[in-house]
This record gives structure tokens, sequence and C-alpha cells, in this order.
């Protein structure tokens, strides 16, 4: 069994890559869920100010890795079930983690937009949509405080997502293909 992580910025489309894994057989676990579902239990609003604080004190508490440990157990019961895609790791420090636990079994695709087609597709979402502003100061926040750029860089595959939605899906299968084929 196989643990795909999506990386990349926000708006470069992962969570519609990790729709297509899901429809190859994969089942999906989004790290930002643990975030959502934080914010909802302090009874705050989900938008990008709460999500960050939330973020940042996850972090804070369970260190860089959090997500990634606070995940582990869902990853590894849903492997032994079924192959894993995983919508939205983040940090270095998750990175490392999820390697040294899953090895040769764990595989990073990154997902690139420019930030103009980034930043448009963020400000015209319906849900978790955000400024041009915003995702600019998310953008900073996410490379310069949880080490973003790590996992993009050791991607084992990238996509570039510059295209339209029926492009980005016949280059997903791509890489689902060569992931069941030559890994």
């Amino acid at each position: 069994m196989k643990v795909v992580s999506l990386v990349g910025m926000a708006g470069s489309g992962k969570s519609e890559a990790a729709r297509i894994f899901e429809e190859s057989g994969f089942i999906r676990i989004r790290f930002g869920d643990i975030t959502d579902e934080e914010v909802k239990k302090r009874g705050l609003e989900l938008n990008e100010q709460n999500e960050r604080v939330v973020r940042e004190e996850l972090r804070e508490k369970y260190g860089m890795a959090a997500y990634a440990k606070l995940n582990f157990a869902k990853i590894d019961l849903t492997l032994k079930q079924s192959d894993v895609v995983i919508d939205g790791l983040y940090s270095w420090e998750e990175y490392t983690f999820l390697k040294t636990h899953c090895g040769e079994q764990f595989y990073i695709v990154a997902v690139y937009a420019s930030p103009k087609t980034r930043y448009s597709r963020l400000t015209g979402r319906l849900e978790r949509g955000l400024t041009v502003t915003e995702a600019a100061m998310r953008d900073k926040a996410e490379v310069e405080n949880i080490n973003k750029g790590g996992p993009i860089a050791m991607a084992d595959f990238t996509i570039i997502n510059e295209v339209p939605l029926n492009d980005l899906k016949k280059e997903v299968k791509k890489v689902i293909s060569r992931l069941r084929e030559e890994y």
C-alpha cells in the first residue's frame, strides 16, 4: 500500500488532485480537517484568520510535525485497507515524520501553479476563499513559518497546474499510473 501526499501552495489544485486520486481508489485524508474541527469546537467562524490561529497553536503544542502526528493513527488504519492520498501536508517536519514512519511506501506529488493563477482561483472560491492580500499573506506565512518549501522541493512527481481541469485530470492519472506500475 502507498501513502501519497499532495503538496503545494494554497490554490495550486491539491484538493482537485486529491479528488482524482479518490476516483482511482485512494482514500483521502485532509490534514486541514483537524483545523476545521478545532475552529468549530471553539465556536468560531471558519475563516483564514481563525484557521491560522488554530494552525499555529496546534504546531506550538505538538511541534511542526503536528498534523502528521495527529493524523498518523488514521493513516495507519486506512493503509490496512487501501492506498492513501494526503491532501495538505505542509511542513518539512511533517514530511520527515511520514518518510520515517512510512518509508519506501511514501511519495510526494507537488502541484504547482503560479501565484497569479492561484490568487485568481482563491478569490473565486465559494468555500475558503481569500482576497489577493490574504492569499499573499498566507503564502508568506507558510513559506517563512511552516517550512512549506522543503516537501515541495522533495517531490517524487511535479504537476504544473496552469491548465483547465480536464488537463489536470490527465496529468494526475499519469502520476497514478506510474505509481502503480513502477513503484
